[in-house]
């Protein structure tokens, strides 16, 4: 891949996954605090897994979080597997129980993807009503978060995008059901459109297990379907990517 400005990662190398969850606290406050005084609210779709929890937790310790004005504050997340809301799976009880319950945000400024529905597609839909009412869109358009906080796991996937799992690239649609066919948990995500919309975005790359993935992520030409991240890359400018030393040992 050519190193020109397109497709030139802004890449931030940590010490360890706690540094890492350190530093995306300070960026969700500094990001917050930014649209807060821009526009009076700030919106941030958040993910689950190993190293959100530790920004979460990082954030519920964090001064400054606390101090932030969280009546406007508006959480969503980007995707969720199909679980109730209590499960040990749920994304949403992940950032409940790690950071939610220990800040002072009004319950009605808690957008979680529903999952109480029996028809999964159903449910896809009352979330996308949810965004399209909490951002007063008209059809076609597309949620701006403020901030969008995404991880990359090692076979590439990012949100609930899978690899090979021929999630719609042009759509109007705001959230997608992905079927996953190997007996793991059917799930909710954010669709292209929404993520590359985000006007900050995050992405958040920890442990020895990706370092791999990640050198054929930042140095291949773009391949959506293999490596769902790269529908990152027309909107790269936006991106700042936080890497531990282990997951960036094979792109030094």
């Amino acid at each position: 891949m050519e190193a020109t400005a397109k497709y030139r990662p802004n890449i931030e190398i940590t010490s360890d996954a706690e540094a890492l969850a350190s530093r995306a606290a300070d960026l969700f406050v500094s990001t917050a605090r930014e649209a807060l005084s821009s526009r009076g609210a700030f919106y941030v779709a958040l993910s689950g897994g190993r190293t959100p929890k530790l920004m979460f937790e990082k954030l519920a310790a964090h001064p400054a979080a606390q101090a932030l004005l969280w009546q406007h504050v508006h959480v969503f997340w980007v995707d969720e597997r199909y679980v109730p809301a209590d499960s040990p799976d749920s994304n949403f009880r992940l950032a409940a129980e790690s950071l939610l319950k220990r800040v002072p945000i009004p319950p009605d400024n808690v957008h979680r993807i529903p999952t109480e529905y029996e028809d999964i597609c159903t449910a896809a839909r009352s979330y996308e009503a949810i965004l399209r009412s909490a951002f007063t869109l008209d059809e076609g358009r597309a949620p701006e978060f403020d901030l969008i906080v995404l991880g990359m796991g090692a076979d590439g996937h990012t949100a609930s995008l899978l690899p090979n799992c021929f999630a719609p690239f042009d759509t109007d649609q705001l959230a997608c059901v992905v079927y996953v066919m190997d007996g793991r948990l059917n799930r909710i995500t954010l669709t292209h459109p929404v993520l590359r919309a985000g006007k900050h975005l995050a992405v958040l790359v920890s442990g020895a297990e990706k370092a791999e993935t990640l050198r054929k992520v930042l140095t291949g030409e773009p391949d959506e379907v293999r490596y769902p991240i790269h529908i990152l890359w027309p909107v790269l400018d936006k991106v700042v990517w936080l890497v531990d030393r282990d997951a960036a040992a094979a792109i030094r």
